[in-house]
């Protein structure tokens, strides 16, 4: 193998990492819009989207997560010139999708109505967060099927396609959710349950562009992977589940603790939950930089490790981590200078900028940890070391994050800080955690001679 230089890796990490971001970016942007919409619209609109998606996102992202799986699949064997096996994977994952997805909305229509009544919430916000979740199951099972597809199509090196289609679909949920939820064009203003028809139409659109692209594009239509459909192999379901089930996991403990971040807040009263989401909606935002490079890194360490480059896989996993923390720290600063200013694109109302601000104070702090801990998540699953991110989110979110807030709050009166403080350290313990593992995964590599 040829001696690798340090531009020419970061070099291939931007070329698959930008257009990841520029993606993730498209994604969360139909979240941000859904909310800062909503929340013109009125507080109670604000806090019934705030809590219809702090329900979905867990259980989105987890579930999701499985499908994951794929990614690391489809690397290794591309790696290997094992490029037979792709298509045969990909249909498998489609299965997977298909039945998540139908379990999901199911299980969604039969109990959301009694979960939010059993909330204590205001009336309001129950009609609102269970109408909006209602119109968001309409585009459930489209968008766990694009996620599939989009594991299949960024790993064989189109994730400028991707982007296109993303990007693409977001001004189209922008006017959507402009129309729908404020009345426009002679339909009904849905208000904050607007905002869930047009994303499960924007989920919708997407799916059907990945269908046409993977049709139209050459490279991608080769493997025919349609024609596989009909042939069904256990064993390749198992794999996927084998892989996906832990990184699944480790997804919902991790954004689990979001949502119940959220249900602490409800105590507060309805400013508090709106103030908490549009901080939380914006750190999200943030988080997409450290996601995409973990994304990247899956592909590129992936590929690596499945044609035994391993000296490759680990000079790509180091070089990505750094660049991540780089940009990361200009994150922290945009935090820490322009909270007030972020924290009135949410709202009007002073109370809730003032305190989204203070929100945003923490959330500086949590965005240079997850800028460690998020890719390293990605260089080990490109190995297909899954479980230290499922023992991570385990142990430092719900071991110690929830219980430390519990007692900040109850004991010490730190109110509603009490979840954003702990949270700080729950990242800390995860970023050092598996900071741990992936040394030790590396010097294994270099004992066993595998360079």
């Amino acid at each position: 193998m040829s001696s690798l230089k340090i531009r020419d890796v970061i070099a291939d990490i931007c070329t698959v990492m930008l257009p990841i971001f520029v993606t993730q970016i498209a994604i969360v942007g139909m979240s941000f819009f859904d909310t800062v919409m909503a929340g013109h619209a009125g507080t109670a609109d604000l806090a019934g989207v705030a809590i219809g998606a702090n329900l979905w996102m867990p259980v989105f992202t987890g579930l999701n997560g499985i499908l994951l799986a794929l990614m690391p699949i489809v690397a290794q064997y591309l790696g290997a010139q094992q490029r037979e096996q792709i298509s045969i994977a990909v249909v498998h994952g489609v299965y997977v999708a298909i039945f998540i997805g139908l379990v999901v909305v199911s299980c969604l229509w039969l109990t959301v109505d009694d979960g939010l009544t059993h909330m204590g919430l205001e009336a309001d916000v129950i009609r609102i967060g269970s109408g909006f979740l209602k119109a968001l199951s309409l585009g459930m099972i489209p968008i766990f099927v694009c996620s599939v597809l989009r594991g299949f199509v960024d790993t064989l090196g189109y994730t400028r396609l991707t982007m296109c289609i993303f990007a693409g679909t977001l001004p189209i949920n922008i006017v959507l959710n402009y129309v729908l939820i404020f009345g426009k064009l002679g339909f009904p203003a849905l208000g904050g349950i607007g905002a869930g028809f047009a994303t499960a139409t924007s989920y919708s659109i997407i799916c059907l562009a990945y269908f046409i692209a993977i049709a139209k594009v050459d490279e991608l239509n080769k493997y025919q992977i349609w024609s596989k459909f009909g042939h069904l192999q256990f064993n390749l379901i198992k794999e996927q589940l084998r892989i996906g089930v832990p990184i699944g996991v480790a997804i919902f403990l991790e954004s689990g603790v979001f949502a119940a971040m959220a249900f602490f807040m409800v105590k507060f009263g309805t400013i508090v939950i709106a103030a908490h989401q549009a901080a939380i909606n914006f750190t999200s935002l943030l988080y997409m930089l450290p996601l995409s490079f973990s994304l990247a890194l899956t592909i590129l360490v992936g590929i690596k490790v499945g044609a035994k480059e391993y000296r490759a896989a680990v000079l790509y996993g180091r070089v990505g981590i750094a660049m991540n923390l780089v940009i990361a720290a200009l994150f922290v600063l945009l935090l820490a200078v322009s909270k007030e200013y972020i924290a009135s694109f949410y709202s009007e109302e002073p109370q809730i900028i003032e305190l989204a601000a203070h929100f945003l104070f923490f959330a500086a702090f949590f965005q240079f940890l997850d800028g460690t801990a998020t890719p390293i998540q990605g260089i080990l699953r490109g190995y297909k070391e899954v479980k230290p991110a499922f023992y991570a989110s385990l142990v430092a979110y719900w071991g110690i994050c929830l219980p430390f807030g519990y007692v900040l709050d109850h004991y010490f009166g730190q109110g509603p800080f009490s979840y954003w403080q702990s949270l700080i350290t729950g990242i800390l313990v995860s970023a050092v955690f598996l900071v741990i593992k992936l040394i030790k995964l590396e010097k294994r590599v270099q004992k066993e001679t595998l360079f």
